[in-house]
């Protein structure tokens, strides 16, 4: 079975928890871990690499925190599975094609790359604000 790291998973949980309160202001990664059920630690791992591609700003100070780089419309989830596994492939020989003998004859990759393609247009086809929009629906 195929399955998005938990990475992803928080990753995505992450950004939603900040656009979710983006009004208001930075928002620490200790509250997040408090809503989410998530390790500090652990979001201080997925924040990094949200932080290099350019999703997340962070401030520094007594009131700093971070916050959305872009709004909650311009993100979606095929962007931050992406960037948090690494590449937008299912399987290793669609990124590189060294790394398998048959990668350039193989009838199955063809495949592989249909099925990648199809989830990540599902993926993004999502933004965090329609995961916003979600969220108040099921609140309400």
């Amino acid at each position: 079975m195929v399955k998005l790291s938990t990475k992803s998973r928080y990753g995505a949980r992450l950004l939603l928890d900040m656009a979710r309160h983006c009004d208001q202001g930075p928002v620490q990664l200790g509250d997040i871990a408090k809503r989410q059920n998530i390790s500090v630690k652990y979001l201080e791992q997925i924040i990094i690499p949200l932080k290099k591609a350019g999703l997340v700003t962070s401030l520094r100070g007594p009131k700093g925190g971070h916050r959305l780089a872009r709004p909650p419309e311009e993100i979606t989830i095929g962007e931050i599975v992406a960037i948090l596994e690494e590449g937008a492939h299912l399987v290793d020989c669609l990124q590189d094609g060294e790394v398998c003998p048959q990668a350039e004859t193989c009838p199955t990759r063809s495949v592989w790359e249909e099925a990648t393609a199809a989830m990540f247009n599902a993926l993004n086809a999502v933004t965090l604000a329609d995961l916003v929009q979600r969220c108040a629906a099921v609140e309400d």
